[in-house]
Formats: structure tokens, C-alpha cells, sequence
């Protein structure tokens, strides 16, 4: 990769691995940190990454950052119960962004991950499962208990609206 390809994957893709890593962690500095060691090591081991996996190592190396973080810090999230004071709330699309963020809190870090790599930056089973470290048969599975998991959250619609 030249200086001139690793200046491109980082005007591409820097927004999307730092939404999907913010969305994990909840705690920008901590996001932008896990981020920029991302990019640092894809610039160490450029001579080794080709343009056309950029996004794929890119999103590889910030999710195992991330979970280093966590097993660091001991942040792991823990699933909750269901607080009912939480369907009360203002209606409209803010309401339910709030819901959905919250419920995917709910969620521990590998199933959040599942999800937002699949749900929101539209990876492929197998691609979820290279970056994750994970068969494309385990994703499947880990990603449907995750959505049962956030149904269950987030109960019928018509409770968030």
C-alpha cells in the first residue's frame, strides 16, 4: 500500500470504523483512540495490506483494539433487565433512536458488534466472521440470538411509539 492509497482508506473509511466503534464503547475518547490505533497499525504493516482488504483489516484491527479495551478496562457490559420506565418517553424519531440505542446496550459486546456490523455497515456472514474471528455458521447464530435478544428489549413497537 502507498502513502497515497493509506491517505485514501482513511478519507473512505474512517467515519464508518469510528461509528461502529463508538456505537460499541459509548465513550468517544476511548473510540477515537481504539480508531486511531487502527490506522497506525495498517500504516506499520502497510507494505503488508492491499487496497482492495483496507476496510476489511481496518474494521478487523479496530474490533480486536476494542475488545483489548474492554478486557483492559474491565468494561464488559452486562444485560439488564427490562426497566419498564424506559417505554415512557416523547414520541418521534428521537424517541426512537433512544430506544434503539438503548436496547443495543443491553446487548454484550460481541453481539452488539454482530449487529452493527451487519445491520448498519451491511457485512456479509463471512466478512462478520473475519473481522470477529468467528465461522460464518457462529455468526448466524450469535446474530439471530442478538436480534431475539433486542426483540425481546424492545418488545412490540407500538410500546417505543
Amino acid at each position: 500500500m502507498t502513502e497515497r492509497e493509506y491517505n485514501i482508506c482513511v478519507e473512505d473509511y474512517a467515519d464508518g470504523v469510528y461509528r461502529f466503534i463508538l456505537k460499541n464503547m459509548q465513550h468517544p475518547e476511548d473510540a477515537q483512540d481504539v480508531v486511531q490505533s487502527a490506522f497506525e497499525k495498517m500504516w506499520k504493516n502497510r507494505a503488508e495490506v492491499k487496497i482492495a482488504t483496507a476496510k476489511s483489516y481496518l474494521f478487523t484491527v479496530a474490533y480486536n483494539q476494542m475488545i483489548d479495551h474492554f478486557r483492559k478496562n474491565k468494561r464488559m457490559v452486562a444485560v439488564e433487565q427490562f426497566d419498564e420506565a424506559s417505554k415512557v418517553g416523547g414520541v418521534g424519531p428521537i424517541s426512537v433512536k433512544r430506544e434503539l440505542d438503548e436496547a443495543l446496550q443491553q446487548l454484550t459486546p460481541l453481539q452488539k458488534s454482530l449487529i452493527l456490523l451487519k445491520d448498519y455497515e451491511g457485512y456479509s456472514y463471512e466478512e462478520i466472521g473475519k473481522i470477529t474471528a468467528l465461522n460464518a455458521s457462529q455468526v448466524k447464530v450469535y446474530l439471530h440470538r442478538a436480534r431475539l435478544q433486542l426483540k425481546e428489549y424492545l418488545g412490540k413497537i407500538e410500546n417505543i411509539l
